[in-house]
């Protein structure tokens, strides 16, 4: 154990006294907890970073969006606004966080998309709007208990599972790992590995979480989409990002394309016109064909301001999406009647 760590480890003890003390509050009903008549499925995770929820929400509206009417409900992480707000076209990124407005841009037509520190107070007010939504999802939620899901999705990446972690600050886990019970289900995603190797770890998982049930997801990069005019994708790749957790697309990306250079930002990095000037010096420096980065970044960069600063037509961005990787179907059974059962609960309710 390094030194740093060893000055961590205190700081990590007091962290699991506070986090086990709030959520013994809220199981013993000292800290209310509020139930709504919709559907709210959670996604989360216990660890901070990337784990994959932005494309886990994605998948769950291609699921149940020709079915049901459906709002995005997100905290805004990154955004220069408060309180509640349902976004509009006259929104971006700075006014309601890089997820949210890639939610939207994706599925604003067909879908709600709200951002709010407290979702307990804005689920009211979803509910209010004239068409008001049957299924809510809640995005990185598992931590925000003052909402009682029908569903809480648990993600943990394969390559840093939660139970091989520790609490923050010794390690990046926002509670500890007994916090997995609470899930109804945990999907494993960005997996590699065998069979075997996914079966010890459904194995660790459920030392944890119990009988929960378990899947195993991958990404599925799309083929990469250009900035601006329709372009000719070259094999010279520069890569950009600003997300959590780069290795699963850097790895993609040096498989498919000849990479020059990573330029690694912080997680929700706001770029500005000098960062712009430094990557395409970089890639005019290298003689680069493409110029690539993520669908999440592609929101922050197509700011009028930051487009017009580009003199290099190069820029491409690269869509994912989650596939599972075993039993995609029991799936997407179990939120399907999950869905159906609690909205026949409610019209039932209301019929009695």
């Amino acid at each position: 154990m390094s030194v740093l760590k060893l000055i961590f480890w205190p700081f990590a003890a007091l962290y699991n006294l506070a986090m086990r003390l709030r959520n013994h509050l809220y199981d013993i009903g000292q800290k209310p907890s509020f139930s709504f008549e919709s559907v709210v499925i959670s996604v989360g995770n216990l660890t901070v970073g990337g784990t994959g929820k932005t494309p886990m929400i994605e998948y769950l509206v291609r699921l149940l969006k020709d079915k049901y009417k459906l709002a995005i409900l997100s905290r805004g992480y990154g955004r220069h606004t408060k309180g509640f707000r349902l976004a509009t076209e006259a929104d971006d990124a700075t006014s309601i966080g890089d997820e949210p407005y890639q939610y939207f841009l994706k599925f604003g037509e067909q879908v709600l998309v709200a951002v709010c520190e407290e979702r307990a107070l804005a689920i009211p007010t979803l509910l209010n709007e004239p068409q008001p939504p049957q299924v809510i999802l809640l995005d990185d939620a598992f931590q925000h208990r003052s909402v009682v899901p029908q569903l809480s999705i648990l993600l943990t990446e394969y390559r840093r599972p939660f139970f091989n972690d520790y609490l923050m600050p010794f390690g990046r886990l926002r509670e500890a790992r007994g916090g997995a019970a609470r899930a109804d289900a945990i999907v494993v995603t960005k997996c590699e590995g065998s069979v075997e190797s996914r079966m010890e770890m459904d194995h660790k998982i459920k030392t944890y979480a119990g009988d929960k049930p378990v899947f195993f997801s991958g990404l599925n990069y799309r083929p990469a989409v250009p900035f601006h005019h329709p372009n000719e994708l070259g094999k010279k790749v520069i890569l950009v990002t600003g997300i959590a957790n780069t290795k699963a697309l850097a790895a993609h990306v040096a498989t498919h394309f000849e990479l020059l250079k990573h330029l690694r930002y912080v997680d929700h990095h706001q770029y500005t016109i000098f960062d712009i000037e430094r990557i395409e010096a970089a890639a005019n420096q290298l003689q680069a064909d493409v110029i690539l980065t993520t669908e999440k970044d592609w929101v922050k960069l197509k700011s009028s301001e930051l487009m017009a600063a580009m003199s290099s037509k190069k820029w491409f961005y690269l869509p994912i999406e989650t596939e599972f990787i075993n039993c995609g179907a029991e799936f997407d059974a179990m939120v399907k009647l999950l869905v159906e059962s609690r909205l026949h609960e409610l019209e039932r309710s209301t019929e009695g």
